[in-house]
């Protein structure tokens, strides 16, 4: 009977760990929990316990989710490992991917090839504000996710992870250029400064630039030219077409890069509908680096009904 509840406790005990870790247990969690080798073993064999990697466990069942499988590689690979590359930006939200291969990053320059299903690269060093946690998950900090994601894939998708990045409020360009300083020479490096370059990133758009900026390519387009900076009630529309009561929003992350500013922005666009406005909402970004695509939406929506 004793021997029965403390079974019993120890199974609680199990269960609460992997709550708290995507279902998942390390063979050497369990020995801190007072389990044997043996009796690791046997909870193996009566499928209490399911191996997905080497010295990791689901605990009761094998269908585990994305983020279990990313967890799982990542401590396969050791206690320096971090979810890194492709698989860091998904993580991210930066980009999506279906890949079944799980990349890591391991602190040295020695031990075991890849594992299965896991693309294991490895660095002399990674410093402490390159590595971080999300949900859980051992992961390269966002500015350092960037870097290794510009030395995998192409030059546009950096530029659409970096998109992406202004969208979900996480770019930070000081960030960026300290991570891009300690890391000279480092694969990813020279095509990551080319897009912050090209792109301007970060850069404080002054207003005379961006109405120049916008202008133009209503111009190339052949789109009737915005009033800007016009007062509507509490509000300041940045570009408005009167007679189509459409408005164009600009954001940029230096004034829109607080919770307070996000929050501001939709109780502004609520407001602004209400009055029977329609709103549009382009980063500086966009403007001057997509104008067509800019001018193709605004052609759209200049040209439908309200």
């Amino acid at each position: 009977m004793v021997a029965k509840l403390a079974l019993r406790h120890v199974d609680g005990l199990i269960g609460a760990l992997a709550g708290g870790q995507h279902g998942l247990v390390t063979h050497a969690q369990l020995l801190e929990l007072g389990l044997s080798a043996p009796a690791v073993g046997k909870r193996v064999e009566r499928g209490r316990l399911i191996v997905v990697r080497r010295g990791v466990y689901a605990v009761g069942h094998a269908a585990i989710g994305r983020e279990a499988r990313w967890l799982a590689a990542v401590w396969a690979c050791g206690t320096t490992a971090v979810l890194s590359h492709r698989s860091a930006a998904v993580m991210w939200s930066l980009r999506p991917s279906s890949s079944p291969i799980i990349d890591v990053t391991v602190r040295s320059r020695t031990g075991r090839a890849d594992r299965e299903g896991i693309c294991l690269h490895r660095v002399t060093r990674l410093t402490r504000g390159e590595a971080t946690e999300l949900n859980g998950t051992p992961v390269t900090s966002w500015p350092r996710t960037v870097l290794d994601l510009a030395a995998v894939v192409s030059q546009r998708s950096v530029e659409l992870a970096l998109e992406r990045s202004e969208q979900l409020r996480l770019f930070d360009l000081t960030a960026l250029n300290s991570t891009l300083s300690i890391n000279t020479g480092r694969p990813g490096c020279a095509v990551l400064r080319k897009v912050l370059a090209e792109a301007r990133l970060g850069e404080t758009l002054t207003r005379t630039k961006l109405e120049e900026a916008m202008f133009g390519l209503c111009r190339r387009a052949g789109l009737p030219q915005p009033e800007v900076n016009l007062p509507i009630g509490p509000y300041t529309a940045d570009f408005l077409w009167r007679d189509q009561r459409l408005i164009a929003e600009t954001d940029g992350w230096e004034t829109h890069g607080t919770r307070k500013a996000f929050e501001d922005d939709r109780v502004r666009d609520a407001h602004l509908m209400v009055e029977g406005y329609r709103i549009v909402r382009f980063t500086y970004w966009r403007v001057l680096r997509h104008q067509k695509a800019v001018a193709q939406t605004l052609s759209w929506l200049l040209t439908s009904t309200p």
